[in-house]
């Protein structure tokens, strides 16, 4: 008679005991940067492949002029526009996403991005990605951030924390990614909003491309899938 396969010590974490570990850590994380909806949008579509200091110096010389408004970033030549986005990097090619998304505003949310807010946030999340330079990521953030719907967003670091807490595979889909932990959470945006937070917190201060381990507070949760193992203290 064979004995039954020996079951693992250590089981994945589920997501409201990590939740609960980082928040217990760092207290409320919410985000995003921005001071109004439309800012917030603005930035979703700057901080693509770029950090975001590089979107806030952006930012920033669009308020020196006083462009940082639809009408104002509207009128604008397409070359000034790229010269001001300059600092935020492939700055061209976000010139003409930011011109496309724009027109969107002016022609389907009447001029004011508050509209996202009403409604069904589904369609609107199609009508977003149908908007050349807008990708899932960057539409779920605008529905989140800027309208407040509950959408969780996605990103590298949603992807290698949950690879290495062993929930997901690391060349998981976008949307089984998200599906992932939008089955398991309340449908709240301000809980996804602070969720999202926590996990870019983490991803920056300890679970980088090289982890920092012994600072993370879910050390004593975490598999570390994908990870060589880690010897215990004392041992060579």
């Amino acid at each position: 008679m064979h004995a039954p396969p020996r079951r693992s010590a250590r089981r994945d974490p589920d997501l409201g005991a990590v939740y609960a570990r980082l928040r217990r850590a760092w207290g409320h994380a919410g985000w995003w940067p921005g001071e109004s909806p439309f800012e917030v949008c603005l930035g979703a579509i700057l901080t693509q492949n770029t950090a975001w200091a590089n979107v806030e110096r952006a930012l920033a010389g669009l308020r020196a002029c006083g462009r940082l408004s639809l009408e104002g970033l509207l009128a604008l030549p397409q070359a000034r526009l790229e010269e001001l986005l300059r600092p935020a990097g492939t700055f061209r090619v976000k010139a003409r996403r930011l011109r496309a998304f724009l027109e969107f505003v002016r022609d389907e949310l009447g001029g004011r991005v508050e509209t996202l807010r009403r409604g069904r946030w589904r369609e609107w999340r199609g009508r977003l990605l149908a908007v050349p330079g807008i990708g899932p990521e960057t539409a779920d953030a605008m529905l989140l951030y800027a309208a407040g719907r509950p959408v969780f967003v996605v990103d590298a670091y949603t992807r290698r924390i949950a690879a290495r807490l062993g929930l997901t595979p690391p060349d998981a889909s976008y949307d089984r990614l998200q599906r992932y932990f939008s089955e398991r959470l309340p449908a709240r945006a301000a809980l996804y909003n602070d969720y999202h937070a926590q996990l870019v917190r983490l991803a920056k201060e300890a679970c980088r491309v090289r982890p920092l381990c012994p600072r993370c507070p879910l050390a004593d949760l975490c598999p570390r899938r994908g990870l060589p193992a880690q010897r215990g203290p004392g041992r060579r």
